[in-house]
């Protein structure tokens, strides 16, 4: 017997300030803590919904292993204090990961398996480092040319899109230095303060003439990626980062970086019977596959995919968080798809504000619908490149 398709809704949407890795402002910081301090934020913005009755919380994770590591989702959820009845699963879909959870979340409760469930997302590659501690890639990788592509550092898959899209030098700068811009404007503007949870950071350094370990804590509640004086001489004077006569460079790049997001969503009945005040409603998502070595253009695929999905012309779409994983790739998808520059990523995107992998999803998902309800829009849109080519597209009406 077949079931309709219900509505699921954001209800909180939240996510910690992120930091630069690997010697930032989360350095210490474990991500499972990180994640726990989302969920409660998030919790505490819904206080009459009964925790008990989430039926389980999905977290994406890019690098599911060490500190992040032993599903983390359970883990975090317990250390956030929900009850031992909430159930968490760890889902990997590389950058797409925290989107993907927010998706799989959302499913639940369409088809009605569910009425409140947690998207979530954390990653820390402070600790862990990209790509893992230990890396092994199949021998069958490098036999021949068919799967190399595989291999490729993201860095290259960017080269590999800025030759063939014909993406300049100096408008991949131009595009990062716009990205800073915005940032900056934004976090003065204090176009954050609704999806934030400031963080308190207990730095342990050696106090080496008392022999002691000094404890010093203090509350962050802005992102630490986005510079002042990002200009287009600045970034001209650097080298590029992976090819010897490319053009991609550390500063036309995302940033790697620390943090945790968190998405609360109900189904219709759940928000009567709790109270709540639905934010926004999950429409669609889709992912598509592309050549590994240009995995950067997964968005030109998944972008259509999900629009004809859910019948929401591109249009309509009044703003788009698409990761800005390099601003090569960006700019191949935005040209390719004829993006309107003035609504893809108005607060910048994560060349200044950066991409903690698995977290993204989740990250930008919270910004979208704070951004969309502060100035009226009504449909909009997350969506990333994603390793060993893939790209994710995700469609929110915000209400």
């Amino acid at each position: 017997m077949s079931k309709q398709i219900q509505d699921a809704y954001i209800v909180a949407a939240v996510r910690t300030p992120v930091g630069k890795a690997p010697r930032g402002m989360f350095r210490q910081v474990r991500p499972d803590d990180l994640l726990a301090h989302a969920l409660r934020t998030a919790l505490a913005r819904t206080p009459s919904l009964d925790a008990s009755a989430i039926d389980d919380v999905v977290v994406g994770c890019a690098i599911p292993e060490a500190e992040q590591g032993m599903n983390v989702a359970r883990i975090a959820l317990l250390l956030a204090g929900l009850p031992s009845s909430v159930a968490g699963v760890t889902v990997n879909r590389f950058c797409a990961s925290g989107l993907q959870a927010v998706a799989m979340a959302a499913d639940r409760i369409r088809l009605g398996e569910a009425d409140v469930m947690i998207g979530a997302g954390t990653e820390s590659m402070s600790l862990i480092p990209m790509g893992g501690h230990h890396i092994a890639f199949n021998d069958a990788v490098f036999r021949g040319d068919e799967h190399v592509g595989i291999a490729y550092g993201m860095g290259m898959t960017a080269e590999k899109v800025a030759e063939r899209w014909k993406v300049s030098r100096e408008d991949q700068d131009a595009f990062a230095v716009e990205s800073h811009r915005r940032a900056l404007a934004a976090t003065h503007d204090g176009e954050f303060a609704e999806e934030m949870a400031p963080y308190e950071i207990a730095l342990h350094e050696p106090d080496l003439a008392t022999r002691e370990v000094i404890v010093k804590r203090r509350v962050v509640g802005r992102d630490e990626g986005p510079r002042e004086g990002t200009t287009m001489e600045v970034l001209a004077k650097l080298r590029p980062a992976f090819a010897a006569k490319g053009s991609v460079t550390a500063g036309n790049s995302s940033q790697t970086s620390d943090g945790a997001g968190a998405v609360i969503l109900a189904s219709e009945a759940a928000v009567k019977r709790f109270g709540l005040t639905p934010l926004a409603r999950f429409v669609g998502f889709a992912v598509a596959g592309v050549p590994p070595e240009i995995m950067g253009i997964g968005p030109i695929h998944a972008i259509p995919k999900v629009l004809k999905q859910t019948g929401v012309p591109q249009a309509d779409l009044g703003w788009i968080e698409l990761n800005e994983a390099f601003a090569a790739q960006s700019l191949a998808v935005m040209r390719e798809l004829g993006l309107d520059p003035a609504i893809v990523n108005p607060l910048g995107g994560a060349i200044a504000l950066g991409h903690p992998l698995g977290a993204t999803g989740a990250i930008r998902t919270a910004t979208l619908v704070h951004g969309m309800r502060r100035r009226r829009q009504k449909f909009g849109m997350v969506t990333m490149c994603v390793g060993t080519g893939m790209g994710a597209a995700g469609v929110f009406e915000a209400l």
